[in-house]
């Protein structure tokens, strides 16, 4: 007699193996788990069974199970949809539609099916997998589970399947012809029979493997089974059976009492193949889960870099920025791992990249934070963000490191101002250049919005509160609907700070009443200005409430530039839209005549402003000219705000690299700004890090500081800066000095990044590399990045990898909690090199009232010239013994921080005699854009 082939048996030990990969799998993989869709539609009795069974095996083996379910009333396009959102869904790695369609609407059954995705069509339904089976893909597609099964139970028996002779009966496409492929690819000799077959006994004989889905109750007679034959019952029929209960009983499509005799092994009905589907489905959702994770595990990727066609003279950045073809920027996310439904896309080369992906990566740990910075520069700065992108496309394209570069998104004031555009430069930009520089994805307009919203909000509440009774305003700010009066949240929130804890609009006393309704803004207090994304000087100071209609209430305000506006700095500083939503709360737009803050909360406005910017909370993706990943994301000022990307880009990026890729980020101005705000402004809120500084410097701007004539932008350079004169060089490696210890007092190695002009000579490059070396730097090395793109920065990735392995111990300049003006000092005396400081009356008026207001515990965001490390800006070099004046101090809440202005400075640029956009133009025909940016 046949020896029993039991599914049951065999089942369970697949359940075990598959639950013992699962539990290697999560330990490997922190927080993940194989994900399973079960979508049905209707309430068919049996589809409910099978799928009991299915969510059953699922829990036992650690598979999380999702059963959808939608009613007999949904249309072909319902169930399309849900098939779509689950394709799109990262947690789910195995996904069956359940069959029969119970709808009373007409739907295609292949159309279903095939819409499932291939990767995740664990029933092998899809055409997609059918076409690899039968092209012998067996690695590369998903097997439909009864055959699958039905080979796990003929390798049990320890027959080699190649070289047999092998018979189908039945030819469907669940079981029967992917049977037949399956057998033909082991290497058996298949035949295929079905109900047109005239001598099906006479193939049956000959079968040395034999698997029967035809469908007919005992239709295969043991006579006509070959001895010895393996034999796999693949069919469920019922006949009459007095004997049962229920009159009926389960036979296969096998004889099986005659056929036991003459076979060698047999499975039984049931018992027999029913339990091996249902393990072979786990086992393809544990499967797939295991491809996925080789193909998005964090920190692997497989990049597609560009290469660079080299030109000499090297061509205009808008030249360079329109040869190179981008690739598609959800290419480009799929090569860093992130998933499709984390990806917004904007066109075909920027996208928006959802929050979503930290939580999913939280266990995964960081990779190297590297900041870059740069020595005083001259007014025509000296390539931070060219050394920035050369940086990341040498650690990427040349050195096949996971890198990203996260910067800031420059203004359009600036862009069509003086100063152009902000990506990069020569063979090493962001690209598309005029995408970069332009509108982007509209974060910048969507702070413009938010920003005038809160100043429309304040002098509308002025004019509501001089022109209306305290009832008045009551009834306008609590307003009856249908006869029921409510508070709305924000209004709670005003009425819990003010001490008042009731929630019933008509249990207010008067007193209360007019406490609620009145916030009693000084207007001499304002310090909300009203913003704008262009240099416009004839807005620097403005008389608003000039029409009739404001009956006489005007005031004289300002407007600012866009990137200016605290609102910004509270997007670079966000750990989250939680925490955005907080801080925009606890903004502080002016004091009442009490002498009390008066927040952005208080004006009610809070929330509105978190709908208004929602999306820009999300970075944007972008590339360089070689095709490294860029996140651009916040450009807040680097004077009055802390000048550097968002903290939520690099925490991302930190995570999408992996312990072994580099994040390097740009901190605006010199080290002395930027990257003093970086450190105890940024890293003190992030959390993070850093591990490498890589400061900038030039030729050029040390020979400012030795002595040299002054740079003025727009005029041609002095023949100073343009023959070797190592005198000047030597003088002016002072400020390099003092840069490289104001970073090393952080306790973080620097590497200097000596950023060559083809004026200067290599007496001069290598004068300035060993000055810096002998100042402390970790290394000093000779760059060409502008001219070689990444193969020019090559020498600075290496050094900016050695100096990654190197012990940092960063700390704080400074502890939160001591007195305002004792922070101030600290930074004046250890980061500029001042003796003392000085506070002037409004700015010792202010250190009283902020104090008194709880923020004297704040970071301090020092507001000083970038073009000496004193407030003098034709102070070179590395001055000394000077008195620092704070002629007054500002507080931006919600980003957190006090920002001490030292001497004067405009937050709204003019435009020059001959402003950038003379040379910016678009092509009518082609629609690109040409010129300088």
């Amino acid at each position: 007699p046949a020896e029993i082939l039991s599914g049951k048996i065999v089942s369970g030990q697949v359940r075990e193996r598959l639950k013992q990969q699962v539990i290697e799998m999560t330990e490997k993989f922190p927080g993940f788990r194989p994900g399973l869709a079960i979508l049905q539609v209707g309430n068919r009795d049996d589809s409910n069974l099978y799928i009991n069974m299915k969510l059953k095996a699922a829990a036992e083996i650690g598979i999380s199970a999702n059963h959808i379910k939608l009613p007999n009333t949904a249309t072909e396009a319902d169930v399309l949809k849900c098939i779509a959102s689950l394709n799109a869904d990262p947690a789910v790695h195995g996904f069956i539609v359940q069959l029969p369609l119970d709808s009373d609407k007409p739907i295609n059954t292949e159309k279903i099916t095939n819409a499932v995705a291939p990767e995740k069509d664990v029933d092998g339904l899809s055409s997609i997998n059918a076409g690899k089976l039968s092209r012998g893909d067996l690695g590369d597609c998903f097997i439909p589970c009864t055959p699958k099964g039905c080979m796990e139970l003929i390798r049990q028996t320890g027959v080699q399947v190649a070289g047999k002779r092998a018979v189908v009966i039945g030819r469907s496409k669940i079981v029967g012809a992917p049977m037949h492929d399956l057998l033909l690819w082991n290497n058996a000799t298949v035949t295929t029979c079905h109900s047109k077959t005239s001598t099906l006994a006479e193939e049956v004989g000959k079968a040395d493997i034999l698997v029967v889905a035809a469908g007919r109750a005992e239709m295969v007679k043991g006579e006509w089974i070959k001895p010895g034959a393996i034999v796999i019952d693949c069919g469920i029929n019922h006949v009459p059976d007095s004997t049962k209960a229920s009159g009926k009983r389960v036979v296969g499509d096998v004889a099986y009492s005659s056929a036991k005799e003459k076979a060698s092994f047999i499975t039984p009905v049931p018992g027999g193949v029913g339990p091996m589907t249902v393990a072979m489905l786990m086992q393809s959702t544990v499967e797939s889960a295991q491809r996925f994770l080789e193909k998005f595990q964090p920190g692997k990727w497989t990049i597609q870099y560009n290469q660079l066609t080299l030109k000499t003279p090297v061509p205009s950045d808008i030249e360079i920025s329109k040869s190179c073809m981008p690739k598609p920027i959800d290419q480009v996310a799929k090569e860093v791992g992130l998933f499709p439904d984390e990806v917004e896309l904007y066109g075909q080369t920027k996208a928006k990249v959802q929050l979503s992906v930290l939580k999913r990566l939280q266990n995964q740990p960081d990779g190297k934070y590297v900041v870059v910075t740069g020595i005083t520069p001259t007014p025509l700065g000296e390539g931070k963000s060219t050394t920035t992108v050369g940086l990341v496309q040498a650690l990427g394209a040349h050195l096949h490191q996971n890198v990203f570069a996260c910067v800031r998104q420059p203004s359009q004031g600036p862009t069509f101002g003086i100063k152009g555009g902000a990506a990069g430069g020569g063979y090493c930009q962001v690209v598309p250049m005029e995408e970069f520089n332009l509108h982007l994805t509209g974060d910048i307009h969507a702070i413009t919005a938010a920003n005038n919203l809160v100043a429309a909000a304040i002098d509308a509440r002025m004019f509501h509160e001089q022109t209306q009774s305290d009832q008045a305003l009551y009834n306008r700010l609590v307003p009856s609907v249908n006869g029921v009066r409510k508070f709305s949240d924000i209004q709670i929130r005003r009425l819990q700070k003010l001490g008042i804890n009731k929630t019933d609009p008509m249990a207010l006393t008067k007193e209360e009443v007019n406490a609620f309704v009145r916030l009693d803004i000084d207007p001499g207090t304002i310090t909300w200005q009203r913003v704008l994304d262009t240099n416009d000087r004839f807005l620097r100071k403005i008389t608003i409430g000039q029409s009739v209609t404001e009956k006489g209430f005007s005031r004289t305000a300002q407007f600012d530039i866009t990137v200016s506006s605290e609102i910004m700095a509270v997007l670079a500083l966000a750990d989250g839209l939680d925490d955005m939503k907080k801080r925009f709360g606890r903004m502080v737009v002016a004091s009442s005549k009490k002498g009390q803050p008066v927040t952005a909360d208080d004006l009610g406005v809070t929330g509105a402003l978190a709908v208004l910017m929602k999306d820009t909370v999300k970075p944007n993706l972008m590339q360089t000219l070689e095709g490294t990943p860029v996140f651009v994301h916040a450009g807040p000022f680097a004077n009055i705000a802390h000048g550097n990307s968002s903290v939520l880009a690099d925490k991302i990026a930190l995570k999408l690299v992996g312990k072994d890729g580099f994040v390097v980020t740009e901190a605006g101005f010199g080290a002395d700004i930027g990257m003093e705000k970086f450190f105890n402004i940024k890293c003190r809120y992030s959390g993070l890090r850093p591990h490498v500084v890589v400061l900038v410097a030039t030729v050029r701007a040390l020979k400012m500081h030795g002595g040299g004539p002054a740079v003025t932008a727009g005029v041609p350079l002095p023949k100073e800066y343009t023959e070797e004169n190592l005198e000047l060089v030597a003088k002016g490696c002072s400020n390099l000095n003092k840069q490289i210890q104001n970073a090393r007092m952080f306790g973080v190695p620097v590497v200097v990044a000596v950023n060559a002009f083809k004026t200067d000579t290599k007496a001069e490059l290598a004068l300035v590399v060993q000055h810096a070396k002998e100042a402390g730097a970790f290394d000093a090395v000779e760059c060409t990045h502008w001219a070689e793109g990444g193969k020019g920065a090559l020498a600075l990735a290496r050094a900016v990898q050695r100096a990654s392995q190197a012990p940092s111990n960063f700390k704080f300049l400074y502890n939160v909690e001591l007195p305002v003006v004792d922070k101030i000092r600290l930074i004046a005396q250890q980061v500029y090199g001042a003796r003392d400081i000085e506070l002037l009356p409004e700015a010792q008026e202010k250190v009283a009232l902020y104090t008194k207001q709880g923020f004297g515990n704040l970071p301090i965001c020092m507001a000083k010239t970038h073009l000496s490390l004193s407030h003098d800006p034709e102070q070179k070099g590395a001055p000394t013994g000077f008195v620092l004046p704070i002629r007054d101090i500002r507080a931006s809440v919600g980003a957190g921080f006090l920002y001490p202005l030292v001497g004067t400075m405009s937050t709204m640029p003019g435009l020059p005699t001959r402003p950038c956009f003379y040379d910016i133009d678009l092509d009518p025909v082609s629609g690109e854009v040409n010129g300088l940016f």
